[in-house]
């Protein structure tokens, strides 16, 4: 059968040496499962550096690697705020403010602050919503997972899914979270060490970074004007980032992705998507989890540059993104269907990397997608265990039955994710279907969160009513610009979305916390900021530590990095 990109004995070799690998850490952490804790938090055992890494690399699936190459050809530079602008400042405030509350309430999964926080009410709709959030975004990295799949050996889609899923679902019964997060460890390296020489070699085929910006330019300029291809001037600088955000005014433009994405949809997502916040969790003191993210924020902020810039790259190199950004509709594709943006990737390496690097790249991104994957799956399963059928379905079993509705659910999520994969295949960029989830599940939820945190006097019925208010405004926003009631192209449409849904909800909820009755201080230590001590919130022995092992120095460093990166791009 014709494949999309021509393989050889090498390239199988080194992809079945890392599917060797990632099988064996799921054998090994078998062994350290001996409990519900250990399957679904890994005993909150783990040193910073290893959920650090599994912090960033947790993230390292679909979004990252397809979605933001696939942004790169067809935005260009502009995609780098998904990470200077929509990503570090969160990580940071999620380090330094926010983790304290997640790890020394010692709650199993973000659900559960919730319950702790408003109640049952809020914590029934946060359980579903993120339950089904999980189901559909592990359905885009096993989409993209099985197109790889597909695209080197040819198989039909279906059976690329399949098999995809079950090779997945294998380490993550086996030996649960501390499988995930070794195995995104390995995965973090796998990924850049495959990236890395895409990124060089084609700015080499390019001329360099100089070359990069000519050829940019040369296709703007000739590209024909119904295609709608941003300039060359919005392409190659981040600010003001109109082909990203959709409007044509550099101001509105600054304030839909400071607020859009900066704040609503980077914050929303960050600070309570518990795909993340679990890996925090799973730390071995409540310093190793403030580090976590901040550890992680430093790679982070570096990722743009090989997989933004290789989008880049195929935009102006491979013929056939050329011509979908011209407006044709070349055939072909990963999936078979028709090239797309989220080929970009695949693309490249098929006309660039010699055998050998070609396998190690293709290797790099089944980690990527695995990775991403496993991440959801492991967060759905926790959610779903303890929040779900602990909570409204058997409360009162022993440890051993959930742990096995833990891996059963597991078994059930990856069945799920097989079918949500095809909805992935509709969208030409991936990006744009997973900001429109994030908008209606974490930019509500992100709005009830920060302001119960920080405002003791909102109530229970306050935080459930916000959430379903937030979800369903979002929802009309989207349902509005698909049915042409407005135009905004790029990710406008999940920015506005997003910041509906954030405004929505703050306003409903302080209405609905001034008519209702909240708690009593008594039950918020713990959960609000005000009623907390600064003893509870810090780990006594950090002060001893070198300022390098510190928290906030850390934080800083990294800030002052990612704005000096801001400022040269």
């Amino acid at each position: 059968m014709a494949t999309l990109i021509d393989a050889s004995w090498l390239d199988y070799l080194l992809v079945a040496i890392y599917f060797a690998f990632v099988l064996g850490i799921g054998f090994i952490a078998r062994r350290s499962v001996s409990d519900s804790l250990d399957f679904f938090l890994s005993g909150r055992s783990l040193p910073a550096w290893v959920t650090g890494l599994a912090f960033i690399s947790a993230n390292l699936g679909a979004v990252e690697i397809m979605g933001m190459s696939a942004s790169g050809a067809e935005f260009g530079l502009p995609t780098v705020h998904y990470f200077w602008v929509g990503a570090i400042p969160a990580m940071l405030f999620l380090g330094v403010v926010m983790m304290p509350f997640y790890y020394g309430s010692k709650v199993r999964s973000v659900p559960e602050f919730m319950l702790r926080r408003f109640g049952p009410g809020a914590h029934l709709v946060n359980a579903i919503s993120f339950a089904v959030a999980q189901l559909l975004i592990a359905g885009v990295n096993l989409y993209l997972l099985g197109s790889i799949i597909h695209a080197l050996l040819g198989w039909p889609q279906w059976l690329a899914l399949v098999v995809s899923a079950a090779i997945v679902l294998s380490y993550i019964t086996l030996g649960g979270l501390s499988a995930a997060i070794y195995n995104e460890v390995l995965q973090f390296f796998v990924i850049v060490a495959s990236l890395l020489p895409l990124t060089l070699i084609g700015l080499h085929r390019v001329g360099g970074w100089s070359g990069l910006n000519d050829k940019v330019a040369d296709f703007a300029a000739n590209a024909p004007a119904d295609a709608g291809v941003p300039s060359a001037a919005n392409q190659l600088n981040s600010w003001p980032g109109q082909a990203l955000s959709g409007f044509d005014s550099p101001f509105f433009s600054v304030v839909g992705i400071v607020f859009g994405l900066g704040f609503v949809l980077s914050f929303g997502y960050w600070t309570t998507n518990f795909v993340e916040v679990q890996r925090a969790m799973a730390s071995e003191s409540i310093s190793a989890a403030r580090k976590t993210p901040i550890i992680g924020a430093f790679p982070k902020m570096f990722i743009p540059f090989i997989v933004i810039v290789p989008g880049m790259v195929a935009g102006v190199l491979v013929h056939e993104i050329g011509e979908l950004k011209n407006g044709g509709s070349p055939p072909g594709g990963a999936a078979g269907d028709g090239v797309k943006y989220n080929d970009a990737l695949l693309l490249l390496m098929r006309d660039i990397l010699p055998n050998g690097l070609l396998g190690l790249a293709i290797a790099g991104l089944l980690a990527a997608f695995m990775a991403g994957m496993a991440a959801n799956i492991s967060a759905f399963n926790t959610v779903f265990s303890y929040d779900l059928w602990q909570g409204y379905i058997r409360r009162n079993n022993s440890d051993d039955y959930y742990l096995r509705i833990g891996r059963l659910a597991t078994v059930a999520a990856t069945i799920i994710a097989i079918f949500t994969a095809s909805l992935a295949g509709n969208f030409a960029n991936i990006m744009e279907y997973l900001q429109t989830l994030f908008g209606f599940f974490n930019a509500p939820l992100f709005a009830t969160f920060i302001l119960g945190m920080f405002w003791k006097r909102m109530t229970p019925a306050a935080g459930w009513i916000g959430l379903v208010a937030g979800t369903l405004s979002a929802v009309a926003v989207w349902l509005a610009g698909e049915q042409g009631l407005y135009d905004l192209p790029g990710q406008g449409v999940a920015f506005l979305a997003a910041s509906t849904a954030f405004v929505v909800d703050i306003v409903l909820s302080v209405l609905v916390s001034l008519v209702t009755t909240p708690k009593p201080a008594s039950e918020l230590r713990g959960l609000v900021y005000s009623e907390t001590p600064r003893e509870d919130r810090v780990d006594p022995h950090e002060a001893s530590l070198p300022w390098w092992r510190r928290t906030l120095p850390l934080a800083g460093i990294a800030l002052a990095m990612v704005t000096v990166l801001n400022f040269v791009f």
